[in-house]
């Protein structure tokens, strides 16, 4: 039966064994990519890569305050943690008239 200095030096050999592997693999993998992409003329819109596709996705609109510290101002929308002013007490006594 082995050791376990001798079965941690295999597990060491066989770990960088695996990050050559690893690393000859995804070298490999990333120029048949990049190949593809040029024998069908894939452009980045295509793959889904276009900052211009994320620029168009409507954002949703900040909810309004819901509370109130008449102290500083601050505001809450009650959505989320609660802020530090806030924790303890009644809410109802920060919330905004409308």
């Amino acid at each position: 039966m082995a050791t376990y200095r001798q079965l941690t030096a295999q597990l060491e050999k066989l770990q960088k064994e695996m990050e050559q592997a690893r690393e000859q693999e995804v070298t490999q993998a990333i120029a048949d990519i990049k190949q593809k992409i040029v024998d069908y003329g894939i452009t980045a819109e295509e793959l889904g890569f276009s900052s211009k596709a994320a620029a168009r996705a409507p954002r949703k609109p900040a909810l309004p305050p819901k509370y109130r510290n008449p102290k500083t101002g601050e505001t809450w929308s009650g959505r989320g943690r609660a802020p530090g002013w806030l924790a303890g007490k009644n809410r109802e006594k920060f919330l905004i008239d409308e």
